[in-house]
């Protein structure tokens, strides 16, 4: 007897859904639940095709944590176009099924987490650590299966997935602080970088979203001696403080911008723009010192007519980034982890499980929440 979904019953008999949890059953050749766009505010969590092993060099994960990310919510608010239904998500963390022959780097049983994109982590691009421009890139979404779900195919496991070490595998509070490493604290760092932060460094960091808030603690790690927090929340801020950022900018426009000047003697040498919108990357331009750079992360979703680049010219301000490389960041940021030395963990301000993962979307949309962390718990019963 095959127990499955149906609309009128729900997913499970709720007894057989906790004997299924009480003893971990494996995964059969059934179908899963993964959240579902249903169209602008309508996030569901569907019954989906499970995902399998297509490929030698791809492996499947059983997702126990993922995060609604802030771009998410451009197709929430029906900002972007995407299909109906689809799958959704890309932040994975979760522990490895099944893996083809040719994978060597992971095993079954395996704690691992993943960049937001899939990476083959041998073509010229991914040699020279730019992972997002891998020529044989992916996305989690379908045919992989959305790491929103319960269940995600890695189609280039060796070249994409990080492996946690067994003694931390299971450590709720560790895998809290890994998994931001997904996006946000890899986006942050790059941001950092780019913008050329060292030891001794005076920095502002534009933007109190997830992003923002990661790039602060980058700043950081990286010896920055100031750093200015920009941003209008107040609690969002108060998090950036915790962080490390030695001022706190909670204005707008030209006030932010003079407030900023007189904080760093006519402006910092980097800055880390974590936006995206136009009036962003005018502050960053503007508050940027002669002969800086700024680095940035924040995706160009909302520039309108575009970037008037003659600011950047006149002062030979130089603009780095893009979207950031996660993957050549993860093994050097999860050793800072793992030591504890570097914990992002606060960002996530809100945890929901897979089942009210809706609720999750309306937090972040109503910016109630920085960054929410999804929780899954498999639920299978299957009796030959």
């Amino acid at each position: 007897m095959n127990y499955y979904p149906d609309e009128t019953s729900g997913w499970f008999p709720p007894m057989f859904t906790q004997i299924a949890r009480l003893f971990s059953l494996s995964i059969f050749d059934i179908n899963m639940r993964a959240a579902t766009f249903h169209g602008p505010g309508d996030i569901r969590v569907s019954d989906v095709d499970k995902p399998s092993i297509e490929d030698p060099e791809s492996a499947v994960l059983r997702v126990t944590h993922t995060a609604v990310c802030g771009s998410d919510l451009w197709f929430y608010r029906g900002e972007v176009d995407r299909d109906i239904p689809s799958r959704v998500g890309h932040e994975p963390m979760g522990i490895v099924e099944a893996v083809g022959d040719a994978v060597t780097s992971v095993s079954p049983g395996d704690r691992v987490f993943a960049p937001f994109r899939i990476s083959c982590g041998e073509c010229e691009f991914c040699r020279r650590g730019l992972h997002t421009s891998c020529v044989n890139g992916e996305s989690w979404s379908v045919p992989n299966g959305g790491a929103q779900g319960e269940m995600v195919r890695c189609p280039h496991a060796d070249g994409t997935l990080v492996r946690i070490p067994d003694r931390h595998a299971d450590d709720e509070a560790t895998l809290r602080s890994v998994l931001p490493l997904t996006d946000v604290m890899g986006t942050g760092h790059h941001a950092a970088v780019s913008a050329g932060v060292k030891p001794g460094s005076a920095c502002a960091v534009i933007g109190d979203g997830a992003v923002g808030l990661c790039g602060v603690l980058a700043a950081k790690r990286l010896g920055a001696s100031q750093i200015i927090a920009v941003g209008h929340h107040d609690n969002r801020l108060q998090i950036a403080s915790e962080f490390g950022a030695t001022e706190i900018v909670n204005e707008q426009g030209d006030t932010a911008i003079e407030t900023i000047k007189s904080l760093t003697n006519g402006g910092p040498e980097h800055v880390l723009e974590c936006v995206g919108a136009t009036s962003s990357m005018e502050t960053a331009v503007e508050i940027c010192r002669p002969g800086g750079t700024v680095g940035y992360v924040g995706v160009p979703h909302g520039l309108g007519d575009g970037l008037d680049l003659y600011p950047f010219f006149s002062d030979n301000i130089a603009i780095q980034g893009g979207v950031a490389p996660v993957r050549a960041y993860a093994d050097e940021l999860l050793a800072d982890v793992l030591q504890g030395t570097l914990d992002p963990a606060p960002v996530f301000t809100k945890t929901v499980d897979l089942d009210n993962i809706a609720e999750g979307y309306q937090a972040m949309d109503r910016r109630d929440a920085v960054k929410v962390l999804v929780t899954v718990q498999w639920a299978v019963l299957y009796i030959a």
